[in-house]
């Protein structure tokens, strides 16, 4: 597993990133991501993104800008999530489906097939 820093490009163009230990995906060097989460080989994490705890990012999932992704949330298939969203709990972003803006996911939800979240939404289930 690559640890060192390499350039990679995210879609703007190569800045300094590295495969993540846990998962292979790649991580830009100006994002966040905490020893316990997972970041799969084709998942991607950049920008000023964060994610921690036992969060699982798979398949082509990108985070990026300054969302936040926490706690058990899993985020996979072609999801992606941006801006300054936030996704805890044991929440599931997958399919294409997009959270953006400031909105927030929290519990146990589930948002899939096309779905776009964005601007303040606050989705919860406790």
């Amino acid at each position: 597993m690559e640890t060192k820093a390499t350039l990679y490009d995210f879609g703007a163009g190569p800045v300094p990133a590295h495969r993540h230990a846990n998962g292979g995906g790649w991580v830009a060097d100006t994002a966040f991501v905490g020893p316990d989460a997972y970041v799969g080989i084709g998942a991607q994490v950049y920008d000023e993104a964060r994610v921690s705890g036992q969060a699982q990012i798979y398949d082509q999932a990108q985070i990026y800008d300054q969302a936040q992704i926490y706690s058990k949330a899993l985020i996979y298939h072609q999801a992606q999530i941006y801006g300054q969203a936030r996704i805890h709990g044991d929440s599931q972003i997958y399919d294409e489906a997009q959270v953006f803006g400031k909105a927030r996911i929290s519990g146990k939800i589930r948002i899939s097939g096309a779905a776009q979240i964005s601007g303040q939404a606050r989705i919860e289930n406790y």
